[in-house]
């Protein structure tokens, strides 16, 4: 689906500055995740905006205290945040934030998740485990939030919908959805289903 436009386009970076004229609905959501889960790539992949990133080189020091299982190719890490916009039909504008996917950077989730309205929580099929950690923080938090299952190359099949459900302890009204980060209208029909989430559980803020 592709987003509303601007007439103020972005020469350097290529996306429109300013807000369109049909913009109604200005909505902050977080893109979290465990590390090396894609949050870097989807919001890269769908903002109209030059896309905002904190990424440093992983260093050997690093290594010792971020889990590069499943990620050895990863040779980069979110240290603050990620920051992009999209426009969707509707006059519905999504501010994406995207957190640190690391413990060590547990410090920063409360005040990038200040003022959210839901969340996209991406998880990697082949390390589901590692999304427990940032599915409690999301769930202390009260956000309302949808799961996008991000297709990696090597990500097992055999997994029936009702598994991958279960094996995260979803409720049956949590979203849950695939996609491929590295691809726009994958992601956007991801937050889609994030948003029409949060029209069903937030009408008051975003109908």
């Amino acid at each position: 689906m592709a987003s509303a436009t601007s007439s103020t386009v972005d020469t350097a970076g290529g996306g429109v500055i300013h807000l369109p004229d049909t913009a109604r609905d200005l909505v902050k959501i977080l893109v979290t995740g465990p590390f090396g889960v894609g949050k870097t790539t989807l919001i890269g992949s769908v903002s109209e905006i030059r896309p905002l990133h904190t990424e440093e080189q992983l260093t050997e020091a690093s290594a010792q205290v971020d889990d590069l299982a499943g990620v050895r190719d990863k040779s980069t890490t979110t240290v603050a945040i990620d920051f992009g916009r999209i426009s969707l039909p509707g006059g519905i504008v999504l501010y994406l934030f995207g957190t640190p996917g690391q413990e060590r950077f547990r410090s920063l989730w409360d005040d990038i998740a200040h003022g959210a309205l839901g969340a996209l929580v991406l998880v990697d099929a082949r390390r589901i485990d590692a999304s427990f950690d940032v599915l409690g923080l999301v769930e202390e938090s009260g956000l309302p939030y949808a799961v996008a299952f991000n297709t990696f190359p090597d990500a097992p099949r055999h997994h029936t919908p009702e598994q991958l459900r279960a094996a995260l302890a979803l409720e049956p009204t949590t979203p849950m959805v695939t996609c491929d980060a590295r691809e726009a209208d994958s992601s956007i029909d991801s937050l889609l289903a994030l948003v029409q989430h949060l029209i069903d559980h937030r009408p008051a803020e975003l109908r």
